[in-house]
C-alpha cells in the first residue's frame, strides 16, 4: 500500500504467493507513506496514519477489505503521526504506539477497536519514540523496543 516514487501513492498492490504474481488493486483514498497496514481478524488491512508530504502528516485511517477489492474510510486517530508501530492484540484490537508528527517524536497510544470502528486512548509510552518496533509477546503483553527520539534509543518497554 502506498509509499514514495518522486510522489507520494496512494496506489495498492496484492501478492499471490501460489502463483508467485502481483495485481493492481483499488487505490487508498488517501496516498501516504511510512504507514502501518495490519491484517485484522476477519481478514480486512487496516492503514493508519502517515505522512502526505515532508510536513504533512496524517492521522487518517482506511480499511481494505479483500472480500470486496474496496476501501472505506474509518474513523481517524486522535493524533497525526507516521512512523509508528501498529499491534494486533488477542482481543483483536489494534495498539497504535509512537510515532513523529509537526510537535516532534510521539509517546501516545490509541487502540482501535473494529467492530465499533473507534478509537480509545491507551496509557502512555514512558518515553516518546519513533522507528521503535513493537512486538506481541506470548504473554499478551507487547514489547515496544528502541527507536529514536533526538537519538537512537535502546529502551525498552512493555503494554500490558
Amino acid at each position: 500500500t502506498g509509499g514514495w516514487n518522486i510522489a507520494t501513492l496512494d496506489s495498492t498492490e496484492l501478492y499471490d504467493p501460489s502463483t508467485d504474481n502481483w495485481t493492481t488493486a483499488n487505490s487508498m483514498s488517501i496516498a501516504r507513506y511510512q504507514h502501518t497496514a495490519t491484517m485484522l481478524s476477519n481478514g480486512k488491512v487496516l492503514v493508519t496514519g502517515g505522512a502526505y508530504t515532508s510536513v504533512v502528516y496524517l492521522n487518517t485511517a482506511e480499511v481494505y477489505d479483500p472480500f470486496t477489492g474496496n476501501w472505506t474510510t474509518a474513523n481517524s486517530m486522535s493524533i497525526a503521526r507516521y512512523q509508528h508501530t501498529a499491534t494486533m492484540l488477542s482481543n483483536g484490537k489494534v495498539l497504535i504506539t509512537g510515532g513523529w508528527n509537526d510537535g516532534g517524536s510521539v509517546n501516545g497510544a490509541e487502540i482501535y477497536d473494529p467492530s465499533t470502528d473507534s478509537w480509545t486512548p491507551a496509557n502512555n509510552m514512558s518515553i516518546s519514540r519513533y522507528q521503535h518496533t513493537a512486538t506481541m509477546l506470548s504473554s499478551g503483553k507487547v514489547l515496544v523496543t528502541g527507536g529514536q527520539n533526538g537519538g537512537y534509543l535502546t529502551s525498552a518497554e512493555s503494554y500490558e
